[in-house]
């Protein structure tokens, strides 16, 4: 009995905590603290629902799209590149910035196509937020029947090898930590139904 008089007050305090009403802050001013390679840190400040003020580094990154590429038979289309923020050699979901302007689908084709020289029936499973201190949006999208069209054509700077992977060795990448795209890749998985 002692445990359910236990949940009973933690549920009650629980319930307190989110009856508070949670209040948009007021943005009180905004400059670019630093800008290069389309990425800004911009240092943005708030008046707090206290009245106080507070200032807090958000980056502006622009909206990438990412996508799980699938070939006619089944195999898992990924990128292999050096990513120096974790300093690691990693495969990944093949993706990159939006152009202005572009609408994601268009953007996924393209970078698909630059990045693999693979074309596929694209279909949009929605979009993820990057992370609480960033502008970004994350479009995840799924290509079926995925075909060699063309030799891939990666942008100045990208050194890239294509990998095709079956749908099990790409689950274990993730449950690894081996890739950066984990977040569109449970996201992709769920929408085919693959995830239960």
């Amino acid at each position: 009995m002692a445990g359910r008089g236990f949940e009973s007050h933690s549920l009650r305090q629980m319930t307190s905590v989110q009856m508070k009403k949670i209040q948009k802050w007021k943005k009180l001013g905004q400059e670019t603290v630093f800008e290069k390679y389309g990425r800004k840190i911009n240092k943005v400040v708030f008046e707090l629902p206290d009245g106080k003020k507070a200032d807090y580094y958000l980056k502006d990154e622009g909206d990438v799209a990412g996508i799980l590429a699938i070939t006619k038979n089944g195999k898992v289309i990924l990128t292999e590149q050096y990513r120096p923020g974790p300093d690691k050699i990693l495969m990944d979901l093949p993706g990159g910035f939006l152009d202005s302007g572009e609408r994601p689908e268009v953007a996924a084709g393209r970078e698909m196509l630059e990045e693999t020289g693979y074309k596929g029936d694209l279909e949009l499973v929605g979009h993820t937020i990057h992370c609480a201190y960033s502008t970004r949006k994350k479009y995840i999208f799924v290509a079926r029947n995925c075909f060699k069209h063309a030799s891939a054509k990666p942008e100045e700077g990208e050194i890239i090898n294509v990998r095709l992977v079956s749908m099990g060795q790409l689950r274990e990448r993730v449950r690894k930590g081996q890739m950066t795209d984990t977040d569109l890749v449970y996201l992709a998985l769920d929408y085919l139904g693959i995830i239960k």
